[in-house]
């Protein structure tokens, strides 16, 4: 299959189908259409095809798959000895699905090295509210107390996760969301968290990469395969529990 010389043009019906994510355009990496909206039927396409939206304010809606793609093993995500020992007197409580918005709003305004901005714009956050609304996104959050010191968000669809963004409000806690999150959705059975593009950080906590034929496969079938747990709020099934139990498991 040969990559297309130009961005694809969405049709304006929301349930259309993408193009194959395997055209998408070696420059810049992984483009691969333009245009749409972010109505929940067309981001649950997008991400059923290994497509995920990321634009600026003031651009149209880029979508992209690049090549290649990184992601976590849910048995794979590494923290050190001594963050493990850190944690085993740590105050701080895991939680998923209690602060959704707040969490999107702090990925938005963190600070990020050479990055001007944020592509979390205000549409962003009102698509993927209602995806939450509708139990398709999910976020995970740290708090020390009643403060919400780290976070996670992403999509699920059947048993796999794709995670869209996370933050540290101190010191390690978007490391506690993201180890508490694939230590969670190992014990469920679902095995990869989609992490997109490359950087140092994800790559020290145990991200590996992936080519983007296999990526693709492996979410063609999951995507296909029943969650568990289905569609909707997963603060009961996830539980409320210490960080301090990071410290030790062996799948952190």
């Amino acid at each position: 299959m040969s990559r297309a010389a130009h961005p694809f043009l969405l049709p304006e019906s929301a349930d259309a189908a993408f193009p194959p994510a395997e055209l998408a355009l070696a420059e810049p990496d992984g483009l691969l259409a333009v245009g749409g909206d972010l109505s929940p039927v067309r981001l649950l396409n997008a991400y059923a095809g290994g497509i995920f939206p990321w634009f600026s304010e003031g651009q149209p809606i880029l979508w992209w798959s690049p090549d290649p793609r990184m992601v976590f093993r849910t048995d794979g995500v590494h923290l050190s000895s001594r963050f493990r020992r850190a944690l085993r007197s740590s105050p701080w409580t895991v939680t998923a699905d209690t602060a959704f918005a707040e969490v999107m709003q702090a990925c938005a305004s963190a600070p990020r090295p050479g990055q001007e901005g944020t592509w979390i714009t205000a549409g962003m956050l009102r698509a993927y509210v209602e995806l939450h609304r509708l139990g398709h996104a999910h976020s995970v959050e740290v708090f020390d107390g009643p403060h919400l010191v780290g976070g996670i968000y992403g999509v699920a669809i059947g048993r796999m996760f794709f995670g869209e963004s996370m933050f540290s409000g101190r010191s390690g806690g978007s490391k506690v969301a993201l180890a508490a999150l694939a230590h969670v959705l190992h014990g469920w059975g679902w095995p990869l968290i989609d992490a997109q593009v490359e950087n140092p950080h994800l790559l020290r906590m145990g991200a590996v990469q992936l080519p983007r034929a296999l990526f693709l496969a492996q979410v063609r079938a999951l995507v296909r395969e029943p969650g568990d747990p289905p569609p909707g709020s997963w603060t009961r099934r996830f539980g409320h529990w210490p960080a301090a139990r990071l410290g030790s498991t062996g799948a952190a």
